[in-house]
């Protein structure tokens, strides 16, 4: 690991912290964010409509226009009351306030008549008195609403049983409620609060407080109140998550158990607004009360009593996007009790959700440090897409919500923040690796030394290096013959036909000196097989020069083909960085970097166009090479055995090459014994070489002339390149 990459996994684990940090303290605008990803997954899939014993009797536009504005005479809500009760309706709540004395009651009406004698007023009909009969032993729930003000607290009607510690800490807090009328608040069944969602900073209502506290008792909303009532319930009862204090995580309301959140909310599923759940005031006060139709549709329901009016301003938003009649939501909490289809957002999910920030966070991380962008965008992709399935497929299948929305968040701002380091730091230095290698190395390398870590520091180490010389022969000719731009030009084609096969072949193109390469194989890093593969560069050389004069790619005429000689020898080299600290270059020096040179140099004394050391020769037994002998190299004071390289592992098993090197081997023998017959051999061996076509006759030309070689020491003959 590279000091850069060392530093962007610290910051990108840093950043990582600080997102699962912010999602941890879930501010405002992740709510809001998760909340409208929950809506959004109700629009693709909301709770289908199916008839329920639950009405609307609505005192809609229609019924204000038959029976005058609102607020009605209580008398008339009190007929209303009746005739529900004598329609069969299981419960009537009302999602409306008797808060104040009616003032359109007769003895209120005539209270305000000048001169009317005091002692006649109790002799008028009082409509609080009327509705407070009307309620009086029937399944009536009357709602209730909350106030900032004083510290009014309403009678409860019903019991609560807890299964662990009572949850009052658990509820949204009641400071005080506004009273109702004394008679109406005694004789009412069950009293309920109509607030959908108190404290809520939005107007949409995502969620029903199913109970409010003050601390020491519960209160109940109008919609289970209205249910407990219906089926004749006492008590409610509560179940708290265990060892976990002021929590809810179900009420049992008579027969139905309910899933609520930790602080007894029950999260709304909602259907389309449809016409099938309101009744008219007016039909059910008018004649059609009496229809057969209405009774069917009210008996055994549980009827709640409110308005659509616009003008009542009772109209709240829901996360279908749709602005509905307050009294619908209460209908609607209860419709999905009755349904059993419940949403539900485990207390674990909040957990989970910072777990995955933080494990996809660190992932992305990691993946784009030491990979890539492009891979960790792959990666991100399939995570978000896996994020937003299983989001979806736990709302789809069991009604779970997991916010996929804060974790992909998350990972884009990691994945985004990761690349952007990487490339303003980590990846610089490879890129002043690639300015500095990119044109003397195979892609391999390339990417094996961008992840070396201080690849590009001055100095270097020894190490068993493959060296090659390859010079242009007559060079000197060619270029009296040329001008300069067209020297230019051959030098060029040639050098850049030459050049690409050490690169296809992992070395490193160290330097071109004039007319000649220097290359070097097992460095700047580790490659398998050197030798091998420094041979197989020479051999691709041979064959792109024959193919080169063949088409005569230098514009010479097929009567001057172009030939080059090529020296490999394998040893101890010291390889590095080398020059100033502003300015340096990689290469390789030492004693192999000499003899390299000096057997390049033996080529034209040989007659051949590949010879390789000993040292080499000993990497390649299945290569076909023949022995040129023990050659006294330059500044070197023992002799250096070469051999001359006829070509790779197919050519060493043809039948061809097994007769020349039998015949190869008895030559050097006889040779080497001074035998007479060797002139002979020389003349078989270049019979059987012409079949290989590669040069071998001029080698077997001049092989007599080397026979001191095989013998004693021959003189310190010799030039070539020096290092």
């Amino acid at each position: 690991m590279t000091r850069a990459q060392q530093l962007g996994v610290i910051i990108g684990l840093a950043f990582v912290a600080v997102l699962t940090i912010l999602r941890a303290g879930d501010p405002p605008i992740l709510k809001l964010a998760r909340d409208v990803t929950f809506d959004e997954y109700q629009r693709i899939l909301p709770r289908a409509f199916e008839p329920m014993p639950v009405k609307v009797i609505d005192i809609d536009e229609a019924s204000l226009l038959e029976y005058g504005q609102w607020p009605w005479p209580r008398d008339r809500i009190a007929a209303l009351v009746d005739k529900l009760n004598d329609l069969g309706a299981s419960a009537i709540a009302f999602d409306i306030l008797f808060a104040e004395p009616d003032r359109l009651s007769p003895s209120n009406v005539v209270r305000d008549v000048k001169g009317i004698d005091p002692a006649l007023l109790d002799k008028f009909p009082d409509n609080d008195a009327i509705f407070a009969n009307a309620v009086l032993g029937k399944p009536v729930v009357l709602g209730f609403g909350l106030s900032n003000e004083g510290s009014y607290r309403p009678p409860v009607k019903a019991g609560f049983a807890f299964t662990g510690e009572s949850p009052f800490g658990a509820p949204p807090r009641i400071k005080s409620a506004t009273p109702l009328r004394p008679q109406l608040e005694a004789n009412a069944a069950g009293l309920g609060h109509i607030s959908l969602n108190p404290g809520s900073s939005t107007s949409v209502v995502r969620t029903v407080p199913l109970f409010l506290s003050d601390g020491a008792q519960l209160y109940p909303n109008l919609a289970i109140e209205a249910l407990r009532v219906a089926q004749g319930a006492s008590t409610y009862v509560l179940a708290d998550a265990p060892d976990v204090p002021d929590t809810i995580t179900q009420v049992k309301i008579g027969e139905f158990a309910v899933p609520v959140t930790a602080a007894g909310e029950l999260w709304l599923y909602v259907t389309p607004d449809r016409a099938e759940r309101y009744i008219s005031a007016r039909r059910v006060l008018g004649a059609e009360g009496n229809s057969p139709e209405l009774a069917s549709a009210i008996e055994g329901s549980i009827v709640f009593v409110g308005t659509s009016a616009a003008g009542l301003q009772d109209i709240r938003a829901t996360a279908l996007g749709q602005n509905v009649p307050g009294v619908s939501l209460h209908a609607q909490t209860v419709e999905q009790i009755l349904s059993g289809k419940f949403l539900s957002r485990p207390d674990w999910a909040n957990g989970l959700e910072i777990l995955a920030v933080a494990v996809g966070g660190t992932f992305l991380v990691l993946v784009t440090t030491f990979i890539s962008p492009a891979f960790a965008l792959a990666c991100g992709l399939l995570i978000t897409a896996l994020g937003l399935a299983a989001s979806w497929l736990a709302f789809y299948y069991a009604g779970l919500l997991f916010d996929p929305l804060a974790p992909i968040v998350g990972w884009s701002v990691t994945h985004f923040g990761a690349t952007a380091f990487r490339f303003l730091v980590t990846d610089r230095e490879r890129r002043e690796v690639r300015k500095a290698f990119g044109h003397y190395l195979s892609p391999s390398l390339l990417y094996r030394i961008e992840h070396t870590r201080n690849a590009l520091q001055l100095g270097g180490d020894d190490r068993e290096l493959t060296v090659m010389f390859v010079d242009v022969r007559n060079f000197t000719e060619i270029s009296e013959r040329l001008e300069p731009t067209a020297l230019v030009g051959f030098l060029n084609t040639l050098l850049d036909a030459l050049s690409q096969h050490v690169i296809a072949n992992e070395g490193t193109l160290d330097k071109f000196i004039g007319d000649s390469i220097m290359a070097f194989w097992n460095a700047p890093v580790d490659v398998a097989d050197h030798g091998r593969k420094a041979v197989r560069a020479a051999l691709g050389m041979r064959e792109t020069l024959v193919k080169l004069n063949a088409r005569d790619a230098f514009g010479f005429g097929e009567e001057q083909p172009v030939g080059i000689g090529i020296g490999i020898h394998t040893g101890i080299a010291c390889v590095g960085n080398m020059g100033a600290e502003a300015r340096f270059n990689y290469s390789a020096v030492g004693d192999a970097v000499n003899v390299a040179a000096r057997i390049e140099s033996s080529c034209k004394d040989v007659g051949f166009d590949i010879l390789v050391s000993n040292n080499t020769a000993r990497l390649l037994p299945d290569y076909a090479l023949l022995e040129v002998g023990d050659l006294a190299l330059k500044g070197k004071s023992t002799r250096t055995k070469l051999f001359a390289v006829v070509g790779n592992e197919q050519v060493s098993t043809s039948a061809k090459f097994a007769e020349l090197q039998t015949i190869h081997r008895q030559l050097i023998a006889a040779m080497r014994a001074q035998s007479t017959t060797s002139r002979r051999m020389v003349n078989a061996a270049k019979s059987k070489a012409a079949d290989l076509g590669v040069g071998l006759p001029e080698f077997y030309g001049r092989i007599t002339r080397r026979s001191q070689h095989y013998l004693d020491e021959p003189r310190r003959k010799g030039n070539g390149h020096s290092r």
